[in-house]
């Protein structure tokens, strides 16, 4: 039956890959979101209802799996969970969401309040969760921003210093975890070889496209828009982009709005930006080994080894077409996770609370915080219609 597990988890991870080859990582910002109708357009997208099908999604993953390993007595590591682990995966869940908080404040050069703040990042979250991974919260992010009394332009700037903060580290970070974690790097004991080439793969062409996408947004937003919108619009002038070339004309346009509102911050506001994104990033890829830790023992090479495969994990996710990488979370994290935990129910257990501590809380949090953020910036009147469409 584990085999035949990991043989299953190996095809989900093996399809997420394929998608890879073709899928970019990293993806253009929307259209301003200034007009009523795109308003509307995105609350409609964010309504509390959407919930309903990722966790239907999730959990109808997490039972089947559950329904295929377990036997009796696998949860018996339960009863030795250590409470000091548990109680740190909460310290860092708490400063990772506080590190978010701090960033956004401090990026938006402290026009938010800590109340705004943290609205936006609650509803970012939420969005996070309910739209596809290759749309996420970035999506809806310039509007929130917006909303807040943020001009357009400022607001698109501010997203677009987070998105490349996030590149930067994900550059800066992954020759380091492969330098100490080498060929472990990979889940071998999971997928068969060809699936693991097809991993190796994925995880340098995106590697590859994040570097290329950092690079090419430094250059413009502190260097050159013009040239960057010039070459965009020339790119996708050709035949067969010609259909992104509107959305290559738009993204253009926004990093030169970006690069005249960035221009003049001096050397600490980058400092600071830059290491509570190391911060949050961190703290992020710490939460797995955390809870892992709670129900097994481990050395500290093996939890730097689980943190270095977050990186690749990631990689996986960002292909999901599900919301919040729904049904593709859960199965693929047997793949990279399910050796250091034991048996198969164990893992669907660590799984299960894994997403219920960095998933169905934000689902449940963002149910809360937006009807309260759409009453302070829409009105009450406004609020009826998201809960009731």
């Amino acid at each position: 039956m584990a085999s035949s597990e990991a043989t299953l988890n190996a095809y989900l991870v093996g399809a997420a890959l394929i998608i890879a080859y073709f899928y970019p990582t990293t993806r253009l910002l929307p259209m301003p979101l200034t007009q009523d109708s795109q308003e509307k357009q995105l609350l409609d997208k964010l309504k509390p209802s959407r919930i309903v099908l990722p966790v239907l999604i999730g959990l109808s993953v997490v039972g089947f799996m559950f329904w295929r390993s377990y036997r009796p007595g696998d949860l018996a590591p339960l009863a030795n969970a250590k409470l000091h682990w548990l109680l740190v995966m909460v310290a860092v869940l708490v400063a990772r969401d506080w590190g978010y908080i701090y960033r956004i404040r401090h990026i938006s050069e402290k026009v938010l309040s800590w109340r705004q703040s943290l609205d936006v990042i609650m509803i970012w979250e939420f969005a996070s969760c309910v739209l596809p991974s290759a749309v996420g919260g970035t999506s809806v992010a310039p509007f929130l921003l917006n909303k807040e009394g943020i001009s357009l332009g400022k607001s698109l700037a501010y997203v677009m210093v987070t998105a490349l903060l996030d590149n930067v580290y994900y550059v800066v970070t992954v020759p380091l975890v492969v330098w100490l974690a080498g060929d472990a790097l990979y889940p071998h004991e999971a997928l068969q070889g060809g699936f693991v080439t097809t991993l190796k793969v994925a995880f340098v062409l995106s590697y590859l496209l994040v570097s290329l996408y950092s690079g090419v947004m430094l250059y413009a937003l502190f260097i050159n828009p013009q040239s960057v919108k010039r070459l965009l619009v020339r790119l996708f002038s050709l035949k067969g982009l010609r259909r992104w070339r509107a959305k290559a004309y738009q993204h253009g346009n926004e990093m030169v709005w970006a690069s005249a509102q960035l221009r003049g911050n001096g050397p600490r506001y980058w400092v600071e930006a830059a290491l509570s994104t190391a911060f949050v990033w961190t703290a992020r890829y710490l939460v797995i080994g955390c809870i892992i830790a709670a129900f097994v023992d481990l050395s500290w090479g093996e939890f730097g080894l689980i943190f270095s495969r977050n990186l690749i994990y990631k990689v996986v996710l960002l292909v999901a077409i599900t919301p919040g990488g729904a049904g593709i979370a859960e199965g693929a994290f047997p793949t990279f996770f399910g050796k250091f935990i034991g048996t198969p129910t164990m893992t669907n257990f660590v799984v299960l609370l894994y997403r219920i501590v960095t998933y169905y809380l934000y689902l449940v949090l963002g149910a809360i915080f937006l009807p309260r953020w759409v009453a302070r910036v829409f009105g009450r009147n406004q609020v009826k219609k998201v809960m009731n469409s």
